[in-house]
């Protein structure tokens, strides 16, 4: 047997270090050519590290949320034959290397030594169970039927009570020591069946993608002096055209939703306000600003905010528009979507759908100096030529950088966005 030591590899671009951002391995474990060790990122793009060897897991290079180096010493494999060791060994510098491998790793994670294989049991010995890990925060509780019948009938809420049993799944005997006041070692609460008090508290490490946005918003906020103005849009005409357009075509091109109809309005209106499609680069002083208008749509995935690039959507139509933005959405939520899908953007929309609220401060996606919000569309009683009529309302909630473009001129931009969506033919005349 030996051992094979993979290293961090260059996943290109110029990267020189990258974030490890979760093992799909652990030591111990017989991993196969062409598994899934790990995932790290590099610019909100997740990359899955392949094994090249089939063996068993010795030791892990790092934890998830550390800087590693390309180059660095990623997890070691155990495998049939010589490995790798003494030929990485020897292809080791004696005295100074590259900036990559003079990065010292930090203390290998290693294993117990491997237990010999046991029969498998039916049901975990008692002790076993107590050792079981709890359930975390909204995890639902894992019972049987019975004992959750056995728990309604005593009034016992299962969500309140620890569970001992294998992968926390709660046992008849945990809902009795509820009952007798030992499910956390206190007596039971007053008044009989009642719920268990909780004291637990979780540490949650900000990592990979949650990192990046974090930075990416304190960043903004810090460097961007910004102001918010809110109009509210009547899209009833609006709505009334969406679903005529898809009751003709959406068979043959696709069904809209209303972000591509706000996506058309953004870019009409920024013909007259180019100060608005921009990028301010506050360190040389210098705002540019631009003709093409590609367009960052916040999208939000499993780990968090993600802004993949519709580009060039002065050249889209609205289903063209609609189908970047389907096939850019799944890239991000799948973490497919390259760096080169994630970045670029001259100015951002940000919609919540339904649960767009009434306002929002959306934050500017640093160096844009716009962001265009869209609340929730709702119907109301609204005054029209002194008659009450239901309307479709919508506010649009858009901040700007104050450093570039004048309240004045965003409230005007705003302004010229309202009034093609208020008048949907006129988003069809150039």
């Amino acid at each position: 047997m030996g051992i094979h030591v993979i290293k961090m590899p260059d996943i290109g671009e110029g990267i020189a270090e990258v974030e490890l951002v979760a093992w799909n391995v652990k030591p111990g474990d017989v991993v196969v050519e062409d598994q899934q060790l790990a995932e790290v990122m590099t610019d909100k793009a997740t990359v899955e590290i392949p094994s090249p060897v089939s063996g068993r897991v010795l030791a892990l290079g790092g934890e998830p949320g550390s800087m590693m180096a390309v180059g660095r010493e990623l997890i070691r494999i155990e495998v049939e034959g010589e490995g790798n060791e003494r030929e990485m060994a020897a292809a080791a510098p004696s005295g100074v290397g590259t900036a990559a491998e003079a990065v010292a790793p930090p203390e290998p994670v290693m294993p117990a030594p491997a237990p010999a294989l046991a029969p498998r049991r039916a049901q975990p010995a008692a002790a076993e169970r107590q050792a079981s890990v709890p359930r975390r925060a909204g995890d639902k509780p894992l019972a049987s039927p019975a004992v959750r019948q056995y728990a309604w009938d005593r009034g016992v809420e299962l969500n309140y009570v620890a569970g001992s049993g294998p992968a926390g799944r709660i046992l008849r005997e945990d809902v009795d020591a509820c009952l007798a006041g030992r499910g956390s070692g206190r007596e039971a609460p007053a008044g009989g069946a009642g719920h268990a008090e909780l004291e637990w508290e979780e540490r949650v490490p900000v990592i990979g993608l949650r990192r990046r946005i974090a930075q990416k918003m304190q960043e903004a906020k810090r460097r961007i002096p910004h102001f918010t103005y809110v109009e509210e849009v009547d899209v009833t005409e609006l709505e009334a055209l969406r679903e005529r357009l898809n009751a003709r075509h959406e068979a043959g091109r696709g069904r809209l939703s209303l972000l591509p109809f706000v996506m058309r309005a953004v870019v009409l209106a920024l013909r007259d306000f180019p100060q608005i499609n921009a990028r301010f680069d506050d360190e040389e002083g210098v705002v540019t600003r631009y003709g093409a208008v590609h367009l960052g749509i916040a999208t939000q995935t499993d780990g968090g905010l993600m802004v993949p690039v519709v580009r060039h959507a002065e050249a889209r139509d609205l289903w063209a528009c609609a189908s970047e933005v389907a096939r850019l959405a799944e890239a991000a939520r799948s973490g497919k979507a390259g760096r080169d899908e994630l970045a670029g953007s001259t100015i951002t929309i940000t919609s919540l759908g339904a649960l767009g609220g009434i306002v929002s401060t959306p934050v500017i996606n640093h160096p844009e100096v716009a962001i265009v919000g869209v609340n929730r569309m709702v119907e109301r009683p609204m005054i029209r030529g002194g008659m009450v009529a239901a309307r479709k309302m919508m506010n649009l909630s858009s901040s700007f950088d104050h450093r570039v473009v004048d309240g004045m001129d965003g409230a005007r931009f705003v302004q010229a966005v309202r009034g093609y969506l208020e008048a949907p033919a006129t988003l069809f005349v150039e």
